[in-house]
C-alpha cells in the first residue's frame, strides 16, 4: 500500500514538473523569442501593419474598412463618400458577403450559388451603381468596363485590396471630386500598385487604405 501511494505521488510531482517546464517553456519563453524576432526583424507588421494619417492610427493595411459619409437618422445603407478610393462592395450593396460594414466578428462569405437570385440582384445593382458613381464629363463607365472584384466582396469580407483595373476606373471620378488633376490621381494609383508576389503569384493588387492616406496627403498639399 505504502509504494502504491509512494509511485503515485512520485508520477504526480513528475507530472506537474512537466506541466511547469512546458507552461514556462511554451507559454512564457517561446512566445517572448518569437515577439523579439517578430518586432526586430519587422516591427511594422507585427504590430498590425497600422497606417497613420494625421497623427492618428486610420486601420490596418491588412484589413478593409469602409469610407462612408456619416449616416443620417434612421438611415439603414450608408452612402459612399465618392471623394475616396471605395474598396470592394459589402452585404446590402450588391455583394455576396455577410459581412456589412467590415466588422471583423464577421468574415466569411455566404456562398449563394452563382445563379442565386439574390446574389445576381446584388450584382446588377453594384454594377449599375458602380456605372453611375463612377461615370463624369468627359468619362463615361460601360457595364463591361466594370471588374469583378468592383461587384463582389472577398471570400473573407475583408479584403483590403483592389484590382488596378478598378481602381482605375475611379480615377477621373476622385480627381473631380477633389479638384485634382487626372493624371495626377492617375499616378498616384499607379504607384501604389503591387505585381504578383514573387513575380507569379497571385494578382496585382492596389491597396485602398494605403491610396486614400497618399491621397490625403496630396489633397492636404493643395
Amino acid at each position: 500500500m505504502n509504494n502504491s501511494v509512494t509511485n503515485s505521488a512520485r508520477l504526480l510531482w513528475a507530472g506537474l514538473r512537466a506541466l511547469l517546464v512546458l507552461t514556462v517553456v511554451t507559454g512564457i519563453l517561446y512566445p517572448l523569442a518569437v515577439t523579439g524576432v517578430a518586432q526586430a526583424l519587422f516591427p511594422d507588421k507585427a504590430n498590425g501593419s497600422r497606417m497613420s494619417a494625421d497623427g492618428r492610427v486610420v486601420g490596418s493595411s491588412l484589413i478593409g474598412q469602409s469610407y462612408d459619409l456619416p449616416s443620417a437618422k434612421g438611415q439603414k445603407t450608408p452612402e459612399p463618400d465618392l471623394k475616396w478610393f471605395q474598396g470592394r462592395p459589402r452585404n446590402g450593396l450588391g455583394t455576396n458577403s455577410v459581412n456589412t460594414r467590415y466588422d471583423l466578428i464577421l468574415s466569411g462569405a455566404t456562398n449563394r450559388a452563382a445563379d442565386d437570385k439574390d446574389l445576381i440582384g446584388w450584382v446588377t445593382a453594384a454594377k449599375r451603381a458602380v456605372v453611375e458613381d463612377n461615370s463624369v464629363n468627359g468619362y463615361t463607365v460601360r457595364p463591361s468596363d466594370v471588374p469583378a472584384d468592383a461587384v463582389t466582396s472577398s471570400g473573407s469580407g475583408l479584403d483590403p485590396d483592389i484590382s488596378p483595373e478598378y481602381a482605375d476606373l475611379q480615377v477621373h471620378r476622385v480627381a473631380g471630386r477633389n479638384a485634382l488633376p487626372v493624371a495626377r490621381v492617375q499616378r498616384l494609383v499607379d504607384e501604389h500598385t503591387e505585381g504578383r508576389t514573387l513575380g507569379f503569384m497571385g494578382e496585382p493588387r492596389v491597396n485602398v487604405l494605403e491610396l486614400n492616406v497618399a491621397l490625403r496627403a496630396l489633397t492636404a498639399k493643395g
